[in-house]
């Protein structure tokens, strides 16, 4: 991912109600059901830190997340780097209550480049992790809830 890519936006509707949404992204139980089952703690509170640890393919991915903006209900968004590595972007998870329905749109911004030798951090690589994090992952989960 570089600056100069633009920011990846995944759009989903789910049939659940802006509350159970809002829950399943922000609380710690539910989103190590569905996002990273090893993230160690989370708090939908500005300035919140957390950091755990993604190995792929022998590269290890430390994730420092932390949290910029909460809008409860509405908005988060979380500065997401990694330790081992140069970058730093921008994540941003806002719900709109559509009566039955919530919409998410996720946007995943650039704000310095990251490694280019590192297939991971590709902007092929980032979307399909987005889609399969949004639209199979949180799917599946929220119609078993």
């Amino acid at each position: 991912m570089k600056i100069t890519d633009k920011p990846i936006v995944v759009e989903q509707t789910f049939d659940v109600s802006i509350t159970e949404l809002w829950n399943a992204i922000t609380e710690l139980k539910q989103m190590t059901q569905w996002f990273f089952e090893n993230i160690e703690s989370f708090e939908p509170k500005v300035g919140f830190e957390t950091k755990f640890v993604i190995e792929n393919e022998g590269r290890v991915f430390s994730h420092l997340w932390k949290i910029t903006e909460v809008e409860r209900l509405k908005k988060i968004t979380y500065n997401w780097k990694y330790e081992e590595y140069t970058g730093d972007s921008f994540v941003t998870f806002e719900l709109v209550n559509q009566g039955k329905n919530t919409k998410l749109k996720l946007v995943h911004t650039t704000t310095k480049d990251f490694p280019s030798n590192i297939p991971e951090f590709t902007r092929e690589s980032c979307v399909g992790g987005w889609n399969y994090f949004i639209k199979q992952r949180l799917k599946e989960y929220l119609k078993k809830q």
